[in-house]
């Protein structure tokens, strides 16, 4: 067992713990923090047009998209594995030190990916490789920013702390949307340099201005629930990523022996990491944790609204642009950008709930805010399914501003309710254990999301591929051959803001004997979109209407985690806060 917490000693910083302003420092920081750490994980997303015209590879060509999937995963799945270890490694040796190796992580790996040499597959891998480096940084950052915040404000002020901090993370994966939008404009490059400052300054700002305020556990690294728990997580995410590459005659790879393989294996290893940890004597992560009802319900709350949160994104970058922006007009190049633009009412209203849900936590607790929140979030997942695929975009910027206001008024309340629910020497695993949640629940979204939206497609897309290419002139065999391609393809195309008719084409060897009026029309702005919209719409059915009871679960599990409770470090049992409801 750990030894009770111990004071830790602080060096000379520039505000020391008692300094009125020593909070608000830590407050500015860790924000700034996750802020950038989050903005990183979405940031590539809408990006990735312009990433691979860079590098000069075409994600769409057979034996390319693994290196689309990891470029685009990579980072959210280290993230994911390691924030617990981290944020348990704070516990032991110090929140801030973590944290601020974490920062010097980061920005390393920034410059080095703005310093990309090589094109091609070699270009890949090199990005590949440092968003890995970077995701290790962003884990640091991650795991221990609210612990440290925990520390620094008393329990009557965390509610409103922690809800900045939470609103800046998970605003950020909607913000890098944005960014990665405007800076793919300019240079690819830029989506990666724009770190770099901002790194660097952190770094310093961090090294300068945070001490240890907090206690920490002597204890030792518990390599073996480390290694279960990172190989058995790793195995499951990515074996879930893979099922959405086509296998032999089928849409998606879950008959693939590996994808099967790696989900049996992954869940058998983190079977096996829940026993290391029961048995252990200094464990990785304190089970015991899981006992404390508020913290239990918070975590499983967490892990639902963050897989919803990850398919809405991706959803609403393929419609908009593989389908409604070409429809109006734009050109693919121009669609990342105008993605992120169109996007900004979901982040708007999360930026004005989560502060207030917040504050108001604070004196009301997190039960209310958090629940109806969820059922917000689930009615608007319903309201996108009743709008036409060329919908009227006041009507969408209202249904996507509410989902904002609904993940607001759940996150930063939810996220205080884990924090105050734990001992203090084990804020840095708990907090550690809530960032799994949130990069595992986007991790997932991508195969759970994709392969509901590909399950859709293939209902609908084969026909109308063949009719809509017989139309214009295509041979019958040359389409059908077309109409018959796993539908993943033209998934990616719309998700990356492709046209990929004309690739689609090429091999077929018809491209000569097409007129050029049919050529224009393939291959233009509105035939794809047009094409995609009837079977994109059955496929948004099938995700969303699971978005929506995902929602609606995470909701009783937010509505039974209790009253308002706040840990209170004795040698008797954590016990509601008194005077609270």
């Amino acid at each position: 067992m750990s030894t009770p917490s111990r004071p830790v000693k602080s060096r000379p910083a520039l505000f020391t713990r008692d300094h009125p302003h020593y909070k608000w420092v830590a407050l500015s920081n860790t924000t700034l923090g996750v802020l950038m750490a989050t903005i990183n994980s979405s940031i590539v997303i809408i990006s990735l047009p312009a990433i691979f015209t860079g590098i000069k590879l075409n994600p769409l060509e057979p034996g390319n998209v693994s290196y689309l999937l990891w470029i685009l995963m990579g980072y959210m799945l280290v993230s994911a594995v390691l924030v617990v270890s981290f944020g348990r490694l704070g516990d032991i040796y110090g929140r801030v030190r973590i944290y601020n190796i974490g920062f010097v992580i980061f920005t390393i790996g920034s410059i080095a990916l703005s310093l990309d040499p090589a094109t091609g597959g070699a270009g890949a891998l090199w990005l590949i490789g440092w968003r890995l480096v970077q995701g290790v940084g962003g884990a640091m950052l991650f795991a221990n920013s609210t612990a440290i915040l925990t520390d620094a404000f008393p329990a009557n002020k965390r509610g409103m702390a922690l809800g900045i901090n939470q609103v800046a993370a998970i605003a950020g994966s909607f913000i890098g949307l944005i960014v990665g939008g405007l800076l793919s404009t300019l240079d690819w490059r830029a989506v990666f340099i724009v770190s770099v400052p901002v790194g660097i300054i952190g770094t310093i700002w961090s090294y300068a201005s945070l001490h240890e305020v907090g206690g920490r556990s002597k204890g030792s690294i518990d390599w073996p629930g480390n290694i279960a728990f990172g190989v058995g997580l790793t195995a499951l995410l990515a074996a879930i990523t893979y099922g959405i590459q086509p296998y032999g005659g089928s849409a998606t790879g879950w008959g693939n022996p590996w994808v099967i393989g790696g989900i049996v294996g992954g869940i058998a290893l983190l079977v096996v990491f829940v026993l290391i940890e029961i048995r252990t004597r200094e464990p990785m992560f304190t089970m015991s944790l899981f006992r404390i009802r508020a913290f239990a319900t918070a975590n499983l709350a967490g892990l639902l609204a963050s897989i919803g949160r990850g398919g809405l994104q991706f959803m609403l970058i393929i419609w908009l642009q593989g389908i409604w922006l070409p429809l109006h007009g734009y050109s693919y190049e121009e669609t990342p950008f105008w993605a992120g633009i169109y996007l900004l009412p979901v982040t708007i209203g999360f930026l004005v709930a989560g502060p207030i849900s917040g504050y108001l936590s604070d004196r009301f607790g997190a039960r209310a805010f958090a629940t109806g929140g969820l059922l917000l979030v689930a009615a608007t997942f319903v309201a996108l399914l009743l709008i036409p695929v060329n919908f009227n975009y006041g009507v969408f910027a209202l249904i996507t501003f509410l989902n904002g206001i609904g993940s607001g008024m759940f996150s930063a309340p939810n996220r205080t309710a884990i924090m105050n629910s734990v001992p203090a020497n084990q804020r840095g695993a708990a907090s550690g254990m809530a960032g799994t949640m949130l990069n595992a629940g986007t991790s997932l979204s991508i195969g759970i999301f994709f392969s509901l939206m590909i399950a859709g497609l293939s209902t609908g897309l084969p026909s109308a591929l063949h009719s809509g290419l017989v139309a214009h002139g295509v041979p019958n065999d040359a389409a059908n051959a077309i109409a018959q391609t796993p539908p993943v393809g033209s998934l990616f195309a719309a998700f990356l803001g492709y046209n990929p008719i004309r690739t689609m084409l090429e091999p077929t060897g018809v491209l000569h004997q097409l007129s050029p009026a049919d050529l224009d029309v393939l291959t233009g702005k509105h035939f794809f979109p047009q094409l995609i919209s009837g079977a994109f719409h059955d496929g948004l059915v099938v995700v969303f209407v699971a978005a929506a009871v995902m929602s609606i679960i995470a909701a009783i599990a937010s509505l039974v985690r209790g009253r308002k409770y706040v840990h209170v470090d004795t040698r008797t049992n954590p016990v509601p806060v008194a005077s609270e409801r």
